[in-house]
């Protein structure tokens, strides 16, 4: 969904925007070092601080699952220099929190599309499982004694581990983390049982030997682990979860700068470079436009709602 317009990939943008960027530019990402957004987030700031001759800063503000990061924004002067990595997460917290404290599509302005990958559930290589048809038995053999990991309530790893429990059958503990290098120290020693996690995250660990994979809840397997089985072949086909990351700031932004913005957006994510690091980690650069990125939000609000109907959490 590449966008058309892209100018030349080192020459810093003038024109529409006015002379934007004329300061440095921040980059909240909703999460913990190491997370999914985290790493994309780096990336696509490195990239477009290259370009304007600008700091874009990364500004971490993990809590309450991503609440606290995106209430930063929606409060925040639209003037393009408070942006955020937006991903399923800010429209969970929506649905599953009483006060968000944010809309999740009314106070935002969607400026484009980054990335799209798959999540990766993944045990301690110490564990019996060694497949997902292991794992449900474990589950099934004694129910309510395995226990899941995530990045927090409402994460990206809290509802794919959720949607997993609910398609398997399974009663499974949820066990929340602040950060995600405590839930990966927990996961290690075998303490936390098995998680869920976007594949940025893990798939190094899995490497390693430090972790195994089971299964990717993409439709295809993917490139960068093509010897994990997706959920469906695992017999799972319920527990598939894509999902994508995208740029965002506060509602009311001006268009010229978040057209500049998703020009700028889409040249860097068709720099070599770039799409080498993104797809390595086993994500896929997707620039879209404003209104596709709005569509997706709209559209997987929707979803969400039924998933977490389904999954029995509640708002809290």
């Amino acid at each position: 969904m590449a966008c058309s317009g892209t100018a030349q990939a080192q020459a810093p943008s003038t024109g529409s925007g006015q002379g934007f960027p004329s300061k440095p530019i921040r980059l909240v990402i909703p999460f913990s070092t190491g997370a999914a957004s985290d790493f994309l987030g780096r990336t696509i700031g490195q990239k477009l601080s290259e370009r304007y001759g600008q700091q874009v800063v990364n500004d971490n503000r993990a809590g309450a699952g991503g609440v606290v990061g995106s209430s930063i924004v929606a409060k925040s002067n639209p003037d393009g220099y408070t942006l955020m990595v937006l991903a399923p997460p800010h429209l969970v917290n929506a649905l599953i929190h009483q006060d968000p404290q944010y809309r999740a599509i009314e106070d935002y302005t969607a400026i484009s599309q980054i990335a799209t990958l798959p999540n990766l559930l993944v045990v301690p290589t110490q564990y019996a499982a060694k497949s997902v048809k292991d794992l449900v038995a474990l589950a099934k053999a004694k129910p309510g004694s395995l226990n899941f990991g995530s990045a927090g309530v409402g994460s990206l790893s809290h509802l794919g581990g959720a949607l997993f429990v609910s398609a398997a059958g399974i009663d499974a503990v949820h066990v929340p983390f602040k950060l995600f290098s405590d839930a990966l120290g927990e996961l290690f020693s075998a303490r936390v049982h098995f998680y869920v996690s976007p594949i940025t995250a893990v798939l190094p660990h899995a490497r390693d030997g430090k972790l195994r994979a089971l299964a990717v809840t993409s439709a295809n397997r993917v490139p960068t682990a093509p010897e994990v089985p997706t959920m469906t072949e695992a017999g799972l086909p319920a527990a598939q979860l894509d999902t994508w990351f995208g740029i965002a700031g506060p509602a009311g932004m001006p268009r010229p700068i978040v057209m500049q913005l998703n020009r700028d957006l889409a040249a860097v994510l068709q720099d070599a470079d770039t799409r080498e690091r993104i797809t390595r980690q086993g994500a896929t650069p997707a620039p879209s436009t404003p209104e596709q990125l709005t569509a997706t939000l709209k559209n997987d609000f929707v979803r969400f709602r039924k998933i977490i109907a389904d999954a029995g959490l509640k708002p809290q």
